[in-house]
């Protein structure tokens, strides 16, 4: 079974880290995910850089912007991450742009994730028609779940059409905006929340965009399985680097 998969049985509300490969430092991409094992976190995404991050708001983009005037490169990436999977064993998702993977293959890249021991993939501009029709049966062939997202704008007809080619979990955007810690979330968001789970759709939920303490990730995970955080555990690197991770951690649950 795919470990993430595996961690979405468990009883417990995930936690899921986005954090820029490359940032802030060129090689601290595997002390970070190492560190945030460590520390109790369920999932980790990686973030992919790329130069036109359009879902991405300005703390993600200036981390993308840097890694890659560190040198962050696809192909680099998969070399710091050969031997990941002596080290750790969490759920290990890539966040990227679709442009890079067909630079690198498609069937080439989902090749070297099933060797290195990625999970699944989030691929923002991928559309879900799209995947289905022309990559659905490459990236189960190297055992990749796709991780679709859906925004409070998605119609129910498309989301369920999202939760028939999905085999993982569904990314709940909180809003329609970009990526961006908040302090707190509203009625529309609350509201959001609830008409997802009244669809009880077969792939359990997780939210993004938005949360940044623990108060964001009680409100985004009473009604979903859990949250992911990404803007605010940049920010923290960016004040702190891989230290201090624990700190992060625990002050959100």
């Amino acid at each position: 079974m795919n470990r993430i998969n595996q961690k979405l049985a468990e009883d417990k509300k995930l936690l899921s880290l986005y954090f820029t490969a490359g940032y802030p430092s060129l090689h601290d991409t595997v002390e970070i995910i190492q560190n945030l094992e460590q520390h109790g976190v369920d999932m980790i995404e990686i973030g992919l850089p790329f130069s036109d991050p359009l879902a991405d708001g300005p703390t993600i983009q200036e981390s993308s912007t840097i890694a890659l005037k560190n040198g962050m490169t696809t192909h680099l990436l998969f070399e710091q991450l050969k031997d990941i999977r002596k080290s750790v064993n969490i759920p290990l998702i890539i966040m990227g742009y679709f442009n890079p993977m067909m630079q690198y293959g498609v069937e080439a890249f989902c090749a070297k994730c099933q060797e290195i021991g990625i999970d699944g993939l989030i691929i923002p501009d991928l559309p879900v028609a799209e995947y289905h029709e022309h990559y659905q049966e490459i990236f189960e062939k190297y055992g990749l779940i796709n991780v679709f997202l859906i925004t409070p704008q998605t119609s129910n007809e498309r989301i369920r059409f999202i939760d028939s080619v999905s085999n993982g979990f569904i990314y709940m955007v909180s809003s329609a905006s970009t990526t961006g810690a908040k302090s707190t979330f509203g009625d529309t968001q609350q509201h959001y929340f609830e008409r997802i789970e009244a669809l009880q759709l077969k792939n359990p939920q997780i939210v993004g965009f938005g949360i940044s303490n623990k108060d964001t990730f009680t409100q985004a995970t009473k009604n979903t399985n859990g949250a992911i955080i990404g803007s605010a555990f940049i920010k923290h690197l960016t004040q702190n680097g891989p230290k201090g991770i624990g700190d992060f951690v625990k002050n959100i649950r």
